[in-house]
């Protein structure tokens, strides 16, 4: 699946080169994607699932995509059929989704828009399936991937896990409890058909209202440039509201993981006890002109499945 030229402004970034996406059903390229994930996550080689696995899935009903520039591989998803058991109803109450396992894009192209493309072409095909629902999980902290997820993508967000896969080694997760935001993506709801209609947009840099939605726990800097979090945070008291975490998290971890661990607590206390009150996830504000720069999660409380 070839992208046109019109398409190739993605994610505030114009892609210089076609980038063609495709199933991976060949031994030749699932060897390449095992050397790919060795180049995203280094640290963590040994982890790497064996070349029979990923054909097993590829060729059993999953979804294994890669990313092209003519013959070199710079990105791929992974997925599997799954059994929503957080849906709404009766607890015995289920339905077939597509698990969106792990995605990984070459560290030259990030920011080029190759991850978006993955993810539409994830859609189609799950589409294809017959089904409605697509979940992932993320890194809350990550201000990054929650454009992509919430504002390009539309999916939303209601779920919060604790130290999900344990302690993790490579060098974005060391260190630190790996707690995760479960992403629902509704991909036929009218929300996620919008936001594909628009994604040469870049939604998280529209205006913002001079009355913005209270932050409940705004930041303050350090002499270092880093942000630190507030001793308390506001009780929300509206429909909407904002809720501030590091615009890098990344630096964070590398300057002082102290402060590091301070972030990813106080945040987990926040979103627990909004999302146990009704509210999700659905937007994301980044503030590049701001000095330091700042990010925010956007939560209201509306149904937003409307899938």
């Amino acid at each position: 699946m070839c992208w046109p030229n019109a398409a190739r402004a993605v994610m505030g970034c114009e892609m210089d080169a076609e980038i063609a996406v495709r199933s991976l059903k060949t031994r030749e390229d699932v060897a390449k994607l095992v050397d790919l994930h060795q180049a995203v996550w280094p640290e963590s080689a040994t982890e790497t699932i064996p070349i029979q696995t990923y054909l097993d899935i590829s060729l059993n009903g999953g979804i294994l995509l890669g990313a092209f520039e003519g013959e070199r591989l710079v990105g791929y998803v992974l997925g599997v059929l799954g059994i929503d058991e957080e849906s709404p109803g009766t607890s015995a109450f289920t339905r077939l989704k597509h698990c969106s396992h792990t995605m990984g894009v070459d560290p030259d192209f990030r920011n080029r828009g190759v991850a978006l493309r993955l993810k539409v072409e994830q859609r189609n095909q799950a589409l294809r399936q017959g089904l409605r629902l697509i979940t992932w999980t993320v890194d809350p902290l990550l201000g990054v991937n929650a454009n992509l997820n919430l504002c390009h993508l539309g999916a939303v967000c209601h779920t919060y896990y604790r130290d999900y896969y344990g302690s993790l080694r490579d060098t974005l997760n060391r260190g630190i409890p790996s707690d995760r935001f479960r992403m629902d993506w509704w991909i036929t709801s009218q929300r996620v058909v919008e936001r594909l209609g628009a994604f040469g947009l870049e939604p998280a840099k529209a205006p913002i209202p001079d009355e913005r939605p209270p932050v409940l726990n705004p930041a303050g800097p350090r002499r270092d440039g880093l942000l630190i979090p507030p001793r308390t945070w506001d009780q929300p008291g509206g429909s909407e509201v904002w809720v501030e975490i590091p615009h890098d998290f990344q630096v964070v971890k590398r300057k002082d993981m102290d402060l590091a661990l301070e972030w990813r607590n106080h945040t987990r206390d926040i979103f627990e006890r909004l999302f146990a009150l009704g509210y999700h996830a659905a937007g994301f504000v980044r503030e590049e002109v701001q000095d330091p720069p700042r990010s925010y999660y956007r939560l209201s409380i509306v149904n937003q499945e409307a899938g």
